[in-house]
């Protein structure tokens, strides 16, 4: 099998992959997303499957829609990555699929948005509609507080600013989980764990072993089925209410998480999957 793999840097992750796809005997070709460009009425790059690492969500859905329109399996898909790209599409997936989550609104001007806040109650959560990596988040707690958010929001002016994703406050305990979940399997969770609210890596976080129970894995794999992921990442809280699910991420970063997830399984299993897509074609 000729593959290729979408990327922005060569990371450990990659390179576990690339080196399981080759022991395997698969042909690797790199399509570094910075150098590529596609006449639209041919595919310049003869592969049988690309598999999307890349941190650049515009990049890489135009990328996988072009590819996808030349008859190529991606993994993820295009379908896929355009849901988990956008916070509030993987909400109404969750939803339509009766998986637990917060509850969010969406709404258009700084009026409409503090109507639903009031409605979801103090304290919320700001997000972008649009972003990764625990950024651009503000935990409101009260009604000075969202005119403030609301109006510097109104003011910055880009698209990212002017639709607001709105999410209740979970107060969940100092921690979160992370749950892989590769070909309806989810192979490995962590806990993140931090006094600050957001439990992000990037934002300070620390790493804790997480045992995989039957509920914990049963709701991942509910999660990735929802936004129709392969090789997804499913971000859950624990709440009054149970497990909730948060978001879901399509490029998966795994060796970060190491020791408390088996790198080199979760690169097994993604290679595992990509022969999987090829054989289905």
């Amino acid at each position: 099998m000729r593959a290729g793999i979408l990327y922005n840097h060569i990371r450990k992750d990659e390179r576990l992959i690339i080196a399981e796809a080759e022991r395997r005997g698969m042909e690797i070709v790199l399509l570094r997303d910075e150098e590529i460009s596609f006449p639209l009425e041919s595919n310049p790059y003869e592969v049988d499957l690309v598999l999307e690492r890349g941190i650049h969500h515009g990049r890489a859905l135009e990328t996988l829609k072009i590819l996808e329109n030349f008859g190529v399996r991606t993994l993820n898909s295009a379908a896929c990555a355009e849901i988990c790209g956008n916070k509030f599409l993987v909400t109404e997936a969750l939803e339509a699929a009766q998986v637990p989550t917060p509850r969010s609104g969406i709404a258009f001007t700084r009026e409409t948005a503090l109507q639903m806040i009031e409605e979801l109650g103090y304290p919320v959560v700001l997000k972008p509609a649009i972003g990764s990596w625990g950024t651009l988040l503000a935990k409101v707690n009260d009604r000075d507080a969202a005119e403030a958010v609301l109006d510097h929001k109104q003011k910055l002016g880009s698209y990212h600013h002017n639709v607001f994703y709105i999410q209740e406050f979970i107060d969940k305990p100092g921690r979160d989980i992370r749950v892989i979940v590769i070909g309806g399997e989810a192979v490995g969770a962590v806990l993140r764990k931090s006094a600050h609210w957001i439990t992000h890596l990037d934002q300070g976080a620390t790493l804790e072993r997480c045992e995989m129970t039957t509920d914990l894995g049963s709701m991942a794999v509910s999660a990735a089925e929802a936004v129709g992921g392969e090789i997804v990442a499913v971000d859950i809280v624990e709440s009054e209410r149970g497990y909730l699910v948060l978001e879901v991420e399509y490029t998966v970063e795994f060796s970060q998480f190491s020791p408390f997830i088996d790198e080199q399984k979760v690169a097994v299993r993604i290679v595992d999957q990509m022969q999987k897509a090829s054989d289905i074609g």
